[in-house]
Order: C-alpha cells, then structure tokens, then sequence
C-alpha cells in the first residue's frame, strides 16, 4: 500500500504539472480552443486507475486529462492534441475534450454533460457479452446527476447487473453554479438507491480512501454484483475553463480548498509522515515529472499541423463488405417471395448465425417481437443475452449501441418510430456519428440504428408517422438507408452489418407487408448504389422508399398515355449515387423527385440543388419535386391523405413539366 501511495502521488503531480502547463499554453495562445482542467482533482482519477487493470475501461469528461493520464495516456500525444497536431491522440481533430486511446481501455472523453453515462452502459455490456472480466468506470460531474440520461443509465445498468462503477466528481459547481443549489436530497451517491444501487460519498481528495472504496466496488463488479456508485467530495481550485473571472465565489472559499484540503498537499504529509518517501524523493519526482511535460510541449511544438487537403479524412470509414448482387433484382417466375418484414428478419437471423457479436437492444423486441414483428422469434433462438430488451430509453439505447460498437460488439439497436430518434439526438448526432472522425478515424463504430418512419395511411398521427430522413442526410458520419423492396431490404441490411460506420437504418411502416423476391443465395448490395426499377426516356422520377411504389404506379398511369418515365430508386441518401441520377437526366432531360417528407427542407431539395450543379445544360425544364405538406402528420384519414404525396400527385406534376 506504502508503494502504492507513492505511485498514485507520481501520478497526481504529473496531473497537476500537465494541467499548469496547459494554462500557461492557453494563455500565450498555443491551445486552440477552451480548456478544462481538474487542478485539485488529482486524487479522484489517480486513486480510481490505481485499482484498474489495463484491460479495463474508463469513460471520460470534458474535464478529463486527468483520467487519460492515470490511465497511462501518452503526455506527448496529450500535449500534442491540445496543440491541435498531427501527432496528437485525434490528430487535432478532437482537441481537449475528445482524447481516447482503446488499447489502453480509455474510452474517449466527452464535450457533451452526462453523456459518456449511457455510453458507459454498452461498454459494460460488451464486458459482460465477451466474459472479459473487464471492469468499466464512468467518471462524471455533479452536474450530470441532474441530466435525464443518468436516470436511464443507472436503471438499466442495474438491470443487467453491468460490471460499472459511476465515479462522481463532485467539484462543488455545475459551470458557475454551486451543485447545492441544484440538487436535492441526501447526495448524488444516493440517488442509485432508488435502481438498488450501492451509493457512498468518500474524501475525494485523499487518493488512499478512493483507492480503497474503488478497489471494493471494482471487484464487485467483476464478480457479478453489478454498478456502484462513488460520489468522491473534491474541488475544481480553477475556472469552468480557462480565463473563467470565477465571480460567483469567494477568494476565501477558494483559499481554503487550496491551502487546507489540496490532494497533493495531503499525500506529501501523508508519505513523509510515513516514512515512506523523503523530501528530497518527492522533489526528485517533481524534477522528472517536469523535464517529462517540458519534453511533451516541445514535442507537440515540433509536430506538423494537419493539412487542409486532410480535413475530410476519418469521417467515414472503409467497409470490407462482400458484395455478391445477383444480376437482376426483378422477380423470376417461381422464385421465393417475401413480405418486407420478413426480408429483414431473416437477414438478421442469419447474420446473428455467422457472427456471434451481433445482438439486438432496443423495447420489446424480444418475446413480443418488435412493434412491428420484425424480430419475431429471434428472442427464443437466440435468448435474452443476445436479443436484449431494454426499457423505454431512446438516449440509452443508441448510447449502448455505441459503447458495444467501439468496445468489440457488432449491435443493432431498435427505435421503435423514427419520431422518437429525437429523444435519442444527442447520441446519434453528437456521438455515434461523430465518434470516428473526433478520435482521429482511429476507431470503428459498426452501429446499425433500426427505425420505422413514414405515413402511409396507419391513422398514427402527428408523432408517430413522421419521414425525418432528411435530419440525418445532414449528419457527416453517418449512413441512410432507405430500402422499397424486400430484396433491397435484405441486400442493404447485409451490408449495414457488415459497415464500420454509424448507419441509420429506415424502415417504412407501409412496406412491412409488401411482398417481393428475394433470393435464396447469400447476398449484400453496396451503398452509395442506386437502381433503375423502370426505364424511360421522357423523364426521370428520382424516389426512395416507399415513395418508389407510387413512383411506378404513377410510372404505368403515365404509360398508358405514351409518357415513359425513368424511375430511380436511391436505396441510400448517404451516400448518393449522383452519377446515376445524371446519367438518367442526361438521357431524359427532365426530373421530378419524389419524396414523402416535408417540402420545405427536406431531401428533394438537396437531390434538385446537387442535379443543378451537375447537370443543368442537360435539362429541358426546372428540376421539380413532390413531397409532403409543410404540416404536422393529421389523424383522420381525409386529411392524411393529402398531407402525403400518391401516385396521382406525380402523374400530375409529370404532366405539368412536360407540357
């Protein structure tokens, strides 16, 4: 123990002198954006890594080079990143708030409060999956107790009985705010109670007694006792950020921590009273310490910063997808059709047969089968380890999703609508897409979020029939599918499985039942892969999803008046294959597309502008579109009817653009 109380204060100083150096970088103007630093944390991150293995894992905060460094994070390639180098852990992609390192179990920091807690959940579940023996500790603030995504977090870790421990850095301020204004109740450490949780608040600045109860809960975890969680009473001695004025307290407050209570201070008494360092030990340590963080800024200075014709690189990467497309997709005479549902069903049946990685998240999709019956019967082949239903928690769901992915589990988690992907924005849009490119493309994120969208005459209403495809085309780092057929449903989810990106996943609820081919061999189509359901040569109609059918129903009414119409059906908006839409122009001259979401906005705009831009001396006419009202998705038939785009609509606008 003696020992290692000496090695936990080698790696408080290297904490506290990295983060004084960062300041006076901040200050001369070499750290390019805000910093935030934990000067009188020390003893939290250096006593919890202290009980760590280096096959564990640890989630970060915005607040947490502290963590990094306990964990054996590289003070050059921290320095570096900060610096907003090449040689830097996201090479300077991530900057202060986004350092990770997976082969040391840091699992990334996070600029977002509170969010790295449901992460921490599908981290712990890959723990659990792979029979690791892995445990996971979620660093947070106190200000994240007060964010939904704790709540879920907890109840679910708790349900699965994880291998977490939820460390509280209660640095008495939210921001500028003191955490007692903001809070109620006995403390943080209590609030696990109510998901039976085992709570405690410990001196968080004695890096001996957070050693100790971390140590305890640790084992815990690993053997099966399922998350704990440590509030750890210590102070935040500088700014929300540097250059913060910090006028909301007082210098004697401030004094008081500093002089009386600092972590640093505590364990020098602590090994000199004990005998088991000197004075002139801990000023050897202090000397070497400071040579090694001269040594890191000196680094990062020589580093390159990257290049601007680098800025696109790690957005998305590379897939090794094994493409195998029959020739034709049109049904031959006698061969097997499936409804829609089904197509998908069997894709992830026989891809969770192949890949012993792959499970499925999300509510009721287990005994009940999904809400729309999609997952029907995997549940009792695969049982409640891999098909593994979660409570109503859309944050969490996607969160785990990505914690599994980035930590070694291939995971499908299920959205039950696309309306309630916004209770999951912040882990789609901040994290999931963002994860790859923030950590220097260095890590997979083999995700696929499962959702129902669209109308489709199901009398759902306002919240529950919504097309927002158009949301997610606007986020780099992710993939949109949005499949017509059953053969392109099972073709695409094939290749999303096997995708090492983000990809969103677009069912529409008036296709589940739609019959189709779809062939008996082993097969993926390729993103980024649009296909001619129907040649033409007066106009092009450009659709997806469930807009294709209508699109060949209006296809044939047109026929019938010597009006052949080319139909297009993406299959992915992201990415968009823009050269076959060109080709098709340029051999029709004219374009209409057609769509289901909103007008204003939505997807159709971007297909027109980007056809403008490619191929506008090849246009008869004006680009033109058919999409839906501007209006929230009425009850009553009558009215959501006509707020969505039919077959009559296009045939209709077809005819007004061509005269």
């Amino acid at each position: 123990m003696k020992n290692q109380l000496f090695a936990m204060y080698e790696t408080m100083v290297k904490i506290r002198f990295f983060e004084e150096k960062a300041v006076e970088l901040v200050q001369a103007g070499d750290v390019c954006g805000a910093a935030h630093l934990c000067v009188g944390q020390e003893a939290v991150a250096a006593g919890v890594c202290a009980t760590l293995l280096p096959t564990d894992y640890i989630m970060s905060t915005h607040r947490g080079h502290g963590h990094c460094i306990a964990k054996g994070g590289d003070l050059k390639k921290m320095m570096a990143e900060l610096l907003g180098r090449t040689t830097g852990y996201s090479k300077g992609r991530g900057g202060s708030m986004h350092i990770a390192d997976l082969s040391l179990g840091i699992c990334g920091a996070n600029g977002i409060v509170g969010a790295g807690l449901s992460i921490a959940v599908g981290v712990g579940l890959s723990a659990l999956l792979e029979k690791t023996n892995r445990a996971v500790v979620c660093f947070f603030g106190d200000g994240a107790s007060n964010q939904g995504t704790f709540h879920e977090s907890l109840n679910l870790a708790a349900l699965w009985k994880l291998p977490i421990v939820y460390v509280c850095e209660n640095n008495q301020y939210a921001i500028s705010t003191s955490a007692c204004k903001l809070s109620v109740g006995k403390g943080i450490y209590n609030r696990g109670s109510a998901y039976g949780i085992e709570g405690f608040n410990i001196d968080g600045n004695d890096c001996g007694v957070v050693q100790e109860q971390v140590a305890k809960a640790v084992k815990k975890a690993k053997e099966g006792g399922g998350p704990t969680i440590i509030e750890c009473q210590t102070y935040r001695v500088l700014g929300h950020y540097v250059g913060d004025p910090c006028t909301y307290r007082s210098k004697e407050e401030v004094n008081e921590w500093k002089t009386n209570k600092d972590p640093l201070k505590i364990t020098e008494k602590k090994l000199i009273d004990s005998k088991v360092a000197t004075q002139s030990e801990i000023d050897a340590i202090k000397e070497k310490i400071s040579k090694e963080i001269n040594e890191a800024v000196d680094f990062a200075k020589s580093s390159p910063f990257p290049e601007a014709k680098d800025v696109m690189e790690g957005v998305y990467g590379k897939s090794n997808v094994d493409i195998k497309v029959p020739v034709s997709s049109l049904p031959a005479k006698g061969t097997r059709e499936l409804t829609f549902r089904d197509a998908i069903n069997e894709t992830l049946r026989d891809e969770m047969k192949k890949d012993s990685k792959l499970c499925l998240v999300g509510e009721d999709i287990g005994i009940h089968g999904g809400a729309f019956q999609v997952t029907k019967g995997l549940y009792k082949e695969f049982g409640a380890e891999r098909v593994r239903e979660t409570p109503i928690s859309e944050n969490t769901i996607v969160a785990c999703g990505l914690g599994a992915a980035v930590t070694g589990l291939h995971p499908v988690a299920e959205i039950m609508y696309i309306d309630f992907t916004g209770l999951a924005m912040d882990q789609i849009v901040n994290q999931a897409a963002k994860f790859r490119y923030m950590l220097g493309g260095n890590v997979d994120v083999p995700l696929v979020i499962r959702t129902a969208g669209g109308s489709g005459g199901k009398a759902n209403a306002a919240q529950h029939s919504q097309s927002l495809e158009a949301w997610f085309m606007h986020v780099p780092g992710l993939k949109v599918v949005m499949p017509s057929t059953p053969y392109d449903a099972k073709g695409l989810l094939k290749s999303a499985l096997l995708d090492k990106n983000p990809v969103m996943y677009i069912e529409h609820k008036g296709l589940y039942n739609t019959k189709g081919f779809v062939p008996t061999e082993d097969y993926s189509i390729p993103f980024g892969q649009a296909d001619i359901k129907r040649t033409g040569k007066d106009i092009t109609i450009i659709a997806v999803s469930r807009s294709v059918i209508m699109s060949l129903a209006a296809a044939e009414k047109l026929a019938a008046e010597g009006i052949e119409a080319e139909v297009v059906d993406l299959r992915t908006l992201v990415p968009l294959d823009i050269e076959t839409i060109v080709e098709s122009v340029k051999k029709t001259h004219n374009v209409l597309v057609a769509t289901e979401d909103c007008k204003t906005g939505g997807i159709a705009a971007e297909i027109m502008a980007q056809i403008t831009e490619s191929c506008f001396d090849y246009l008869d006419s004006p680009a033109a579109r058919v999409a839906g009202l501007d209006v929230p998705i009425p009850y009553t038939p009558s009215l959501e009817k006509v707020s969505i785009p039919g077959e009559d609509d296009i045939v209709k606008a077809v005819k007004k653009i061509l005269g």
